[in-house]
């Protein structure tokens, strides 16, 4: 905690709150239009006839687009503002996601697929940004885990929602509808959103109290720099290990309920609530649980990787999801695999910040996005060869099940402890 955070008293002001909120309903958006496509995909292939190596084709190039935006978009992010950033992200993503109504066939959805995965790139790292605008240190951990939790609520809603609107209206009803609501967001946003001092309605008590934390000198930082540390190579692996599981769940779970247990489209709804209501229980305690270690005085090295053992032993038992005897208990083994998940990447993705200065771990963060998309791309082809050729699940959660333990055995190996990345002699002290 900083000096001035002990002095500054807190503020009645709201106005950061305000901000959170937009970010908060944002991630949920960008989550809805993302998944619009996999909750329609059981009617839609049987209505014109995808193959599965179609599907898998989009998912494939959904991430390759994601993970090289999400590099571009920080960089823009950091020249141009959260602002600006985010404005141009939603607008990206709006016109990809309404496009897919002009499309029937899977070629066809991959030209709308790249712009909805480009913008959606953008979603984090601007509102990470705007976080550092808006939080002094001692709230932006708090503002972070509200904004994030967006992603699973929007992963709630969607299954619920989608549906209805498709067999009332039509599917491409339900593009056009929740397109719309993104473009309510957009106006809200450039007309609310400030920097701090530019801000009329702020108070001078409650812009104290954002701006009480000293200001950090960023330093430029270059790619190759970067690769040179183990730290990076760490964080990039993990996240290459781990990142292509979520998306599987995300791009197949509906998939997965419909050929397993004849789920139908309005059906969704109960089992992947299901899910992702445990995913969002295990974000809590996976974050939780190493904070909690940390504060009975275990060192950040062992606090992290203890809860990420925890949380990679609650993927193991996806393995037996396609032998499960009823649906529900299938739907207790996937959720237990998303709440790992959730939990691993809870502590994963603090890595960064734990060995690195904040000015650089925002290029980390970038380049773990990268790789994890890249996972993401091959385990997509992956799920595409097993489902046209063995028709069955059972070898992508075999996948699943054991990705936690390897992630944590490779981090462990690259970075046995965790160190404080030295910039200025590029070698490395004991945090």
């Amino acid at each position: 905690m900083s000096v001035g955070q002990d002095v500054v008293p807190k503020p009645s002001g709201k106005v950061r709150w305000i901000v959170c909120g937009l970010l908060f309903a944002a991630v949920v958006l960008s989550y809805v239009d993302r998944l619009v496509l996999p909750t329609l995909k059981p009617d839609l292939q049987a209505r014109y006839g995808w193959t599965e190596g179609g599907y898998a084709n989009l998912a494939i190039w959904f991430q390759a687009a994601y993970g090289i935006s999400y590099v571009v978009f920080g960089r823009l992010i950091d020249r141009f503002g959260a602002r600006v950033g985010y404005a141009v992200a939603v607008t990206l993503w709006t016109i990809g996601h309404v496009a897919h109504i002009f499309f029937t066939s899977t070629a066809g959805m991959l030209l709308a697929r790249i712009p909805l995965a480009m913008g959606e790139a953008g979603t984090f790292p601007a509102a990470i940004a705007a976080t550092n605008e808006w939080f002094p240190k001692r709230e932006r951990a708090l503002a972070i885990g509200i904004f994030n939790a967006g992603s699973n609520v929007g992963a709630i809603v969607t299954p619920l929602v989608v549906p209805i609107i498709a067999v009332t209206l039509g599917w491409r009803w339900a593009f056009i509808l929740t397109g719309l609501l993104t473009v309510f967001w957009l106006a809200a946003w450039l007309g609310f959103y400030r920097r701090p001092r530019e801000k009329k309605r702020l108070t001078t008590e409650e812009l104290a109290w954002i701006e009480a934390d000293p200001v950090e000198p960023q330093q430029p930082v270059k790619w190759a720099t970067l690769f040179r540390y183990r730290q990076t190579w760490a964080y990039m692996l993990g996240r290459f290990l781990i990142d292509p599981v979520w998306w599987t769940f995300l791009f197949w779970l509906p998939d997965f309920f419909n050929k397993q247990y004849g789920v139908k489209m309005l059906d969704f709804g109960p089992p992947l609530v299901a899910v992702y209501l445990l995913a969002d229980v295990g974000s809590v305690a996976g974050g939780w649980t190493s904070s909690r270690l940390m504060g009975r005085g275990w060192t950040v090295n062992r606090a992290r990787k203890t809860a990420m053992l925890f949380c990679a032993l609650c993927a193991v038992p996806i393995a037996f999801a396609t032998h499960a005897p009823s649906m529900w208990v299938a739907v207790g083994l996937i959720g237990l695999a998303c709440a790992g998940h959730q939990g691993f990447s809870a502590n994963l993705y603090a890595l960064p910040g734990d060995v690195f200065p904040r000015w650089m771990a925002g290029s980390v963060v970038g380049l773990g996005g990268l790789a994890g998309a890249i996972g993401g791309m091959l385990m997509a082809k992956f799920a595409g060869v097993i489902l046209e050729r063995i028709g069955s699940y059972g070898p992508i959660f075999a996948v699943a099940s054991c990705a936690y333990l390897v992630a944590l055995a490779t981090i462990h190996l690259i970075l046995p402890r965790y160190q404080q990345a030295d910039p200025a002699r590029l070698e490395d002290r004991t945090a």
